[in-house]
């Protein structure tokens, strides 16, 4: 590179009467051509080829079109930070100065007892400005949010830290706490469990309008008076804030905030989910007795997202059919080995978590349904044993198709002696909220330990038959009512459980 610096040393024993190129004088133009082949070819010597590295992307902060093309992936999981505001500072004060006295031209003010200016506490003592409180940070559960997508584009939230005592030095009447700073509500969808990084579980936001603080705002600093070391005995009568030496100034800095990582976790939160095989018609049902409209084709794994449906209420209850509507939640499909990865893998059957009843829908016309259907009820046991204790109702479906029509009765029956008579048991009486998990990746492992173990080796004969099993056509509209006859009874049962459970608490 010195040689771009300085012209070769021919040029400067030229006996041209310009010093050189560099001092701004023109040379003869013979030599122009000549510095120009010499640069160009110091230029090629010393050219260096750069470019941009990318950074790496990581698993924890996806990229913006690993959102897009795949947000199956980070719906339901996110990692977020978040810090509370820091407190506002106080201030270090002087005590006014009492006005001169003695004048020629004041005049004479009648003696009685002076009124204070500053302001005081109703034990006569002074109160002091002090610093804005920091900002809070709390999590709510928004009925209008439906996945976590959005915190991975965002993943830090800071809130606001709190105002300075409004202080000019000198303790007044005119001055004022700092302000404090507004809380930092950050919206989830419901059903959003809110845990430390690998930590103890803070809250779980079922029901709307939950809400929970993970991050509280730093207090403001005190303001403090500062006196001579001759009148500091005096002045502590009005107030102990008095500055004794430098060390104390410490007290007028604001707390700062706090600084957390936490793990969001979204269970969706519906009455009933459907489970079975990719293409087995879980959408098109949803679509059929709901207002859902997922995304229906002829291929496999065309639901990537659970889908969510509101049924209406039973009709037999009379008015009480407005408060019996249901929410139905349509999962992805589960195929053999999803418990090592295969498909879409088995990590969406957290959101099976909150439904009280399980809806199996099998493809009548498949090769083989009974096998398919034992296929499904494997995966639920291998991820989570609890999921075979519920109440659930096996709908045979695509029975317009002729390789399914003759052999409804003999799918029925064979799906029907799969498993024992459901009896009311302690594990059934047990609520499943209460068992501790670790929520990350299988998010309902339970520790096998006793009893855990023993229902870890069951099989699946081992576990309640269905309650009921309805033939349908979804796509036809075949029996339709008869299956929704059934469900309905089957959420009756289920309210039946969960009082016998509370009253079981009670006692």
């Amino acid at each position: 590179m010195a040689s771009l610096l300085h012209p070769p040393s021919s040029l400067h024993a030229s006996s041209s009467p310009s010093r050189s190129l560099f001092l701004g004088r023109s040379l003869p133009l013979r030599y122009c051509h000549r510095i120009r082949r010499t640069h160009q070819q110091n230029f090629k010597l010393c050219t260096v080829q750069c470019r941009l590295a990318r950074p790496k992307e990581s698993a924890s902060s996806p990229s913006p079109a690993s959102l897009v093309r795949e947000p199956h992936k980070y719906f339901d999981q996110v990692v977020i930070t978040v810090r509370s505001g820091d407190g506002g500072h106080g201030a270090v004060l002087n005590m006014p100065q009492p006005p001169r006295t003695g004048g020629r031209h004041e005049k004479e003010r009648p003696k009685g007892r002076k009124k204070s200016s500053l302001k005081r506490d109703f034990d006569g003592s002074l109160i002091l400005p002090m610093g804005g409180h920091g900002g809070d940070v709390v999590i709510y559960a928004d009925e209008g949010k439906d996945s976590l997508l959005e915190f991975h584009q965002k993943s830090r939230y800071n809130a606001k830290r709190g105002g300075n005592a409004d202080a000019m030095g000198v303790l007044t009447s005119q001055l004022h706490d700092g302000f404090a700073a507004p809380t930092l509500r950050i919206p989830v969808p419901v059903g959003t469990v809110v845990k430390h990084k690998r930590g103890k579980l803070l809250a779980d936001l079922a029901n709307p309008g939950d809400e929970v603080l993970v991050a509280r705002g730093g207090q403001g600093g005190i303001s403090l008076i500062e006196m001579p070391e001759h009148k500091r005995k005096k002045m502590m009568a009005l107030t102990t804030n008095v500055m004794r030496d430098d060390s104390d100034k410490v007290l007028v800095f604001g707390q700062p905030g706090e600084e957390v990582s936490l793990e969001l976790i979204l269970r969706v939160v519906a009455d009933v989910g459907l489970v079975g095989l990719p293409n087995a018609g879980k959408s098109t049902l949803l679509a059929a007795i709901t207002r859902a409209k997922p995304d229906i084709a002829d291929y496999p794994f065309t639901t990537l997202m659970p889908n969510l449906g509101r049924l209406d209420g039973d009709p037999s209850l009379g008015p009480g059919q407005y408060s019996s509507e249901t929410t139905l939640a349509d999962l992805p499909g589960l195929i053999e080995g999803a418990h090592l990865g295969k498909g879409l893998g088995r990590n969406f059957l957290r959101h099976l978590r909150r439904t009280r009843l399980l809806l199996h829908v099998v493809d009548a016309a498949a090769e083989d349904p009974v096998n398919d259907y034992r296929t499904v009820k494997e995966e639920l046991r291998m991820y989570n044993p609890h999921y075979l204790e519920r109440p659930y109702i096996v709908v045979l479906n695509k029975i317009d198709l002729p390789q399914a029509s003759d052999r409804i009765a003999y799918l029925s029956e064979i799906i029907l002696n799969i498993g024992t008579e459901r009896t009311p048991t302690e594990t059934e009486m047990r609520s499943e909220d209460s068992v501790e998990s670790s929520d990350r990746g299988n998010d309902d492992d339970l520790s096998l330990e006793g009893t855990e173990r023993n229902q870890s080796d069951k099989e699946i004969e081992d576990y309640p038959c269905p309650l009921a099993v309805v033939a349908v056509s979804v796509l036809k509209g075949i029996r339709i009512t008869e299956m929704l006859g059934e469900i309905r009874a089957a959420l009756r049962e289920c309210n039946d459980i969960d009082e016998a459970k509370e009253l079981a608490l009670r006692t």
